[in-house]
């Protein structure tokens, strides 16, 4: 019988941990789903191709041949959002045929949990420089297309028949929380519609957008801005909208993020790495952690998340300086805010508006949060951390927690 191979003689010689960095992220514009949405009649595999691509163009510095994954997200994973869509998506962007690629699914946290994977993958010395990202194409996929829960979920009282409906489950986190009333989820619907339309305004949108060639029966079109928002939106105007989830409920249309198509990609490198090809530094990575909560309650899942995350890395909700929260529904924000004293408006919270405005193609969500945060970062170097967090559909959260390399440690947060 051979002898085992013998282990390494001393632990040191294990390769230590190594700082992940945020290089940079762009997205599409986001559209609304549908037959007459601006992708109406654009691939979702082609949607990231667009982002591989213009990451590329955007760092020459980076040779192709040095990026060794493309994780790629996708909550429907059929149709032109299957066959692997991480390899598929980077061979139809031209990348060597060496880089390999994967898909990967956490629902609306698709892009997030493609983010945290390979950064667990370069921190561990596997990857030097990663692209990560997701896509949702709503309208050639409705969310749940194709999908089999099982009928033990409900027969078995796993979950409530209404953990299987999002909005459903936004219902249920007004019932438990009673002071997050109609009211105040309209007004903060109406606050990330003007803080988006201010943002957009003052050319803070556009840089981050990549430009996508689309077709529909009158032609060729080119999709430069996000078809979703709707400027000028008052509590008042919302006040009337219909509540689809439930007879004179709280949930509308204008207080929730809408159905969306867009694609997200992000350059992801370890810090040496990222200084020997001269790649920018837009965030360093400190911790992340998902956490499950009641699949009928889903919205909350970000509080348990957050905490968590924040316990490992040894920091408190008052070290956060900003805030990029998802908004899949006004009242799921409000929820994560009131649990940890946070006003409704405070300007720390998603400044330029969030998918409640710009929309919310499920899986491409997360990236969106982190490029934004990293812009956000530029202009503010007197906060050191922040977070972009999110809930998940079946019961979950995600938390990440990034530093900002532009911090001035002289400042005052």
């Amino acid at each position: 019988m051979a002898a085992p191979a013998s282990a390494p003689a001393d632990s040191r010689s294990r390769q230590a941990v190594r700082d992940v960095v945020f290089v940079d992220g762009v997205r599409t514009p986001f559209g609304k789903a549908g037959s007459k949405g601006q992708y109406a009649q654009t691939r979702a595999d082609d949607m990231v191709v667009k982002v591989i691509r213009e990451l590329l163009r955007r760092h020459p510095e980076l040779p192709a041949e040095r990026i060794d994954e493309v994780a790629i997200a996708a909550t429907t994973q059929i149709g032109d959002q299957g066959l692997t869509i991480g390899r598929t998506a980077a061979l139809l962007a031209g990348l060597p045929k060496s880089v390999p690629g994967f898909a990967i699914d956490r629902m609306c946290a698709g892009a997030m949990t493609a983010v945290t994977t390979v950064s667990s993958g370069i921190a561990f010395g596997a990857y030097d420089v990663v692209i990560a990202g997701g896509v949702e194409h709503m309208g050639n996929h409705p969310m749940g297309e194709g999908a089999d829960p099982n009928p033990r979920f409900v027969s078995d009282k796993i979950v409530d028949p209404s953990a299987l409906v999002m909005g459903s489950t936004a219902e249920n986190l007004h019932d438990r929380y009673p002071s997050l009333t109609k009211e105040r989820t309209d007004a903060y619907a109406a606050l990330s519609q003007q803080r988006y339309d201010e943002a957009q305004r003052a050319g803070k949108i556009a840089p981050d957008l990549v430009p996508v060639s689309t077709h529909s029966d009158e032609g060729w079109g080119l999709a430069t801005t996000d078809e979703p928002p709707r400027p000028g939106t008052t509590v008042e105007s919302l006040s009337g909208l219909k509540t689809p989830f439930r007879p004179h409920g709280r949930v509308t249309p204008g207080n929730a993020a809408g159905l969306n198509d867009g694609a997200t990609g992000a350059l992801l490198a370890d810090a040496e790495t990222a200084e020997e090809l001269g790649l920018p530094v837009g965030m360093r990575l400190v911790g992340y952690a998902f956490a499950g909560v009641e699949p009928e309650v889903m919205g909350v899942g970000p509080v348990p998340a957050t905490e968590k995350a924040l316990k490992r890395a040894g920091l408190t909700i008052d070290d956060i300086g900003l805030f990029e929260i998802n908004e899949a529904f006004a009242v799921q924000v409000l929820a994560f805010l009131e649990h940890f004293g946070i006003a409704d408006d405070d300007p720390r919270v998603n400044p330029w508006g969030g998918a409640i405005a710009c929309g919310h193609p499920l899986a491409s969500s997360g990236v969106r949060l982190m490029t934004q945060l990293s812009r956000h970062f530029e202009e503010h170097p007197e906060v050191r951390y922040g977070i972009t967090t999110m809930c998940i559909g079946i019961g979950m959260g995600g938390t990440v927690i990034w530093e900002n390399p532009n911090y001035n440690a002289g400042g005052e947060q």
